[in-house]
């Protein structure tokens, strides 16, 4: 089993920072593929970034691209997501997935490890 731990959130004015970690623990050599994916109030969990272990390759759900970074730390089996620029409109509760595939898949049914999740509120 794996279990992920996110952190890192909290309430910050429209153009500021903050960067959430997720940290994995357990059977950790299985995962190829780590994801962020958020949720607003009201609405469906959207994907929001993926890194592969592997290549390092990376992929953004338009609406965060130049704003988001998602990296990882191999010897801390954790991975980061650095967001920028901040709107109001990205406020939501941000999940952190994993999966033993090698992908970089933006459905939510391709994760099966996930964290409990960590509040980001943007105010205006």
């Amino acid at each position: 089993q794996v279990q992920l731990v996110e952190s890192g959130g909290g309430l910050v004015q429209a153009g500021g920072s903050l960067r959430l970690s997720c940290a994995a623990s357990g059977r950790t050599f299985g995962i190829y593929t780590m994801a962020w994916f958020r949720q607003a109030p009201g609405k469906e969990r959207e994907f929001v970034a993926v890194i592969r272990w592997g290549d390092r390759s990376t992929s953004y759900t338009d609406s965060v691209k130049g704003r988001f970074a998602i990296s990882r730390d191999n010897a801390k089996n954790t991975v980061y997501l650095q967001m920028n620029s901040l709107k109001p409109e990205d406020t939501a509760v941000y999940y952190c997935a994993g999966t033993e595939y090698y992908t970089l898949s933006r459905q939510n049914s391709s994760y099966n490890y996930w964290g409990q999740g960590t509040q980001v509120t943007v105010s205006s």
